[in-house]
């Protein structure tokens, strides 16, 4: 069976990413890392299949993405279409906020994540 989760081929890209996080991704990563938010592990720069996501917890199978400006474009927001469609056929979730929503309500960003921990 082919290597889904974590694959060892994107090991070096991973690394990379977690080295040019974006402000708001630093800012989630504070409050998630050390199992902060309800007990739960969570990983940054983790990969599913061929895509990397921004944050992950193994444990309820929850992908977290932070978008910056580069998604709002017509390509882009295709692309995600179908990227997300990929990652949910994993048996995961994703769920996506925006940069500026986690800059200006971070708190917002973390009860959202919470509720769907939670159902």
């Amino acid at each position: 069976m082919p290597e889904v989760f974590n694959r060892t081929q994107l090991r070096s890209r991973r690394k990379g990413l977690r080295k040019i996080l974006p402000k708001a991704e630093i800012l989630l990563w504070q409050r998630l890392r050390n199992r902060k938010l309800e007990g739960k592990k969570f990983r940054r720069q983790y990969s599913i299949g061929s895509f990397i996501v921004d944050f992950y917890c193994p444990e309820l199978k929850l992908a977290i993405e932070i978008d910056g400006e580069n998604h709002r474009r017509k390509k882009s927001v295709i692309y995600d279409k179908i990227r997300q469609r990929k990652i949910e056929s994993y048996h995961t979730k994703l769920i996506r906020f925006t940069n500026e929503e986690v800059l200006s309500n971070l708190e917002n960003v973390l009860e959202k994540i919470t509720r769907v921990m939670i159902s």
